[in-house]
């Protein structure tokens, strides 16, 4: 079964890029840098991306690790998002603790490759845009 995620992105005024968010029904806050013209109220698009990919690898590793009855004990991952002329890097570092064996442990690596939001952020998302029929 698939669980269809909305969000609703507002512009809050604050400041010029301070905007609130509902998703699913939690609210937060997401906001730029001050480097990037932003006042840092909130984690900016592309840290949510990664928090994103760092939950969702947790998440899967869980779920593997429980359905297979592995001592998983814990998972932390890391994650570093640098953008470059040639694209976005992602460099996700999975600490993972319990009393597993080399084998195991190989295993959870190729099952965290297996991420839904790692795949998608390694294939290409359709994004369809178009502007409401009424303004505010």
């Amino acid at each position: 079964m698939q669980h269809i995620t909305q969000a609703s992105v507002v512009e809050a005024g604050t400041s010029r890029f301070f905007n609130s968010v509902d998703t699913d029904g939690h609210q937060f806050v997401m906001d730029e840098p001050e480097s990037m013209g932003g006042t840092d109220l909130g984690p900016s698009p592309f840290a949510l991306v990664a928090a994103a990919l760092g939950a969702c690898t947790n998440m899967t590793l869980r779920m593997y690790a429980d359905m297979k009855k592995m001592a998983l004990d814990q998972v932390e991952t890391e994650v570093i998002h640098t953008p470059s002329q040639d694209g976005h890097h992602f460099k996700r570092t999975i600490k993972i603790q319990g009393n597993l064996s080399p084998e195991e442990r190989e295993r959870l690596l190729v099952i965290a490759n297996k991420c839904p939001v790692h795949k998608l952020l390694e294939q290409q998302a359709v994004v369809n845009s178009e502007l409401a029929k009424e303004a505010f």
